[in-house]
């Protein structure tokens, strides 16, 4: 029982196909992603804070730690037990490129979901929270001197 049916990942794939039509002409349009601002995500991320953090310090919260989220498989985190099935049985890879598309509409893509928050409408805003959340994933000696592509 722990797995999706086929059924439900034909669903899933079917779904994730639909919204990323829509979602990627916004990005083709507008380039987003690449002139995304960490600066302003981090305004954007403000209201994520009730629930998530970027640091890794800080630890879970009543959702998981997005410190390093991109490469991370969704539902997996180590310590955090308060996934929803939906993300218990998912076999999706975090990218910037599915984050962009989640956010658009969270509960059109993954329903069943844990979050609370009706997502990230305006694609420039999605793509300077996610340009944040790369930001705040670096490792200090790593990290650019500027955090903003302006």
């Amino acid at each position: 029982m722990g797995r999706l049916s086929a059924g439900h990942v034909y669903g899933l794939v079917a779904l994730v196909l639909t919204l990323s039509s829509a979602v990627y002409s916004d990005i083709d349009d507008g380039d987003y992603l690449v002139n995304a601002s960490a600066e302003r995500g981090r305004l954007v991320f403000g209201p994520c804070r009730t629930c998530h953090y970027a640091q890794e310090f800080m630890g879970h919260n009543n959702g998981p730690n997005l410190h390093r989220i991109f490469g991370k498989v969704a539902g997996k985190q180590q310590e955090f037990s308060y996934y929803s099935e939906v993300f218990k049985k998912a076999d999706v890879v975090w990218t910037p490129e599915l984050l962009y598309l989640w956010l658009a509409d969270p509960k059109a893509m993954f329903p069943g979901s844990n979050m609370m928050s009706l997502g990230v409408p305006d694609p420039q805003k999605r793509a300077d929270l996610i340009a944040f959340l790369k930001v705040a994933s670096q490792d200090p000696d790593d990290a650019p001197a500027q955090a903003s592509h302006q």
